[in-house]
C-alpha cells in the first residue's frame, strides 16, 4: 500500500515540532504541500520547512494563534490565496497547563481550553467552507488518552481533549455527505520534548503501564495521521484511533 496525495494542500497546526514536524513531514513525503503553522518559534517552522524541501518535499510556515479568531481567519485567507485550496486539516495545536484542581487557577483553565478546543473549533469551521464546495476533504483532531481515562494534575488537560473526541463525532455525522471525514487520533505517551525531561525512573514506571514496552515515537502517531488523510481511509469517519502500544484498550 503506497499513499500518494500529489495536488492535496494540507495545514498542520502547531507543526513546528515534536508530534506536530513528524506529521507534516510524513504528509510532505506523499507529495502533498503542506503548511506549517506555528504560533512563536519561527526557527523551529523554519527547521520543519528546510526538512521536507531537503527531503524534495513542498512546505511553508505561517505564523497564527489559532485560539484567536482573527488569525485564524488570516491564516486561512492567506493558505487560500497561496493554493487555492485546503484539503487536509491537522489540529494538533495544544499546550499544558498542569496543577492540581483545587491549585488550578482560571487562567490555567482558559489558556488550555483556547488553544486545544477554540482553536480546534476555529480551524474546522474555516476548514469546511473551502471542503464543502470541493466536495472532499480530511480533518484530523489530535486527542490524548488522556481524554479517555483522565489523569491526575489534568484536569484542564482532560477535558478539552474528551471535548475534542465528542466534537469530532458530532462534526463528522454532519458533513459526511460532502465526502469529508473527521477522525481523532489519541497518542498515548510519545517520547518528545514533553518527556525527555522525565527521570529515568518515571520513565520506565510509564513503560511499564505499555503492553509493547516503549514509548512512542512521534512517527508512530504521524502514520496513523497520514493513513487517515489518504483514500484508504475514505469509508472510515467518526472514529478515534489510539496510538499508544496497547496502554488504552477499548
Amino acid at each position: 500500500m503506497q499513499i500518494r496525495l500529489e495536488e492535496r494542500v494540507a495545514l498542520v497546526t502547531g507543526g513546528s515540532r515534536g508530534i506536530g514536524r513528524a506529521i507534516a513531514q510524513s504528509l510532505a513525503s506523499t507529495g502533498a504541500t503542506v503548511v506549517v503553522n506555528f504560533r512563536g518559534n519561527q526557527v523551529a517552522a523554519d527547521e520543519t520547512v528546510a526538512s521536507i524541501e531537503a527531503a524534495g518535499g513542498k512546505a511553508v510556515a505561517i505564523q497564527a494563534d489559532v485560539a484567536n479568531a482573527e488569525d485564524v481567519d488570516r491564516l486561512f485567507k492567506d493558505v487560500l490565496e497561496r493554493f487555492g485550496r485546503i484539503d487536509i486539516l491537522v489540529n494538533n495545536a495544544g499546550i499544558t497547563r498542569d496543577t492540581l484542581m483545587l491549585r488550578m487557577k482560571d487562567e490555567d483553565w482558559d489558556a488550555v481550553m483556547d488553544t486545544n478546543l477554540r482553536g480546534l473549533f476555529l480551524c474546522t469551521r474555516a476548514a469546511l467552507r473551502p471542503m464543502t464546495r470541493a466536495r472532499w476533504g480530511r480533518i484530523i483532531n489530535i486527542t490524548s488518552v488522556v481524554g479517555l481515562m483522565g489523569n491526575a494534575g489534568q484536569a484542564n488537560y482532560a477535558a478539552a481533549k474528551a471535548g475534542i473526541i465528542g466534537f469530532s463525532k458530532s462534526v463528522a455525522r454532519e458533513i459526511g455527505s460532502r465526502s469529508i471525514t473527521v477522525n481523532a487520533v489519541a497518542p498515548g505517551f510519545i517520547d518528545t520534548e514533553l518527556t525527555a525531561v522525565l527521570s529515568a525512573d518515571m520513565r520506565e514506571a510509564l513503560v511499564k503501564q505499555i503492553p509493547l514496552g516503549r514509548l512512542g515515537t512521534p512517527e508512530d502517531v504521524a502514520g496513523v495521521v497520514t493513513f487517515l488523510a489518504s483514500e484508504y481511509a475514505a469509508y472510515i469517519t467518526g472514529q478515534t484511533f489510539n496510538s499508544d502500544g496497547g496502554m488504552v484498550m477499548q
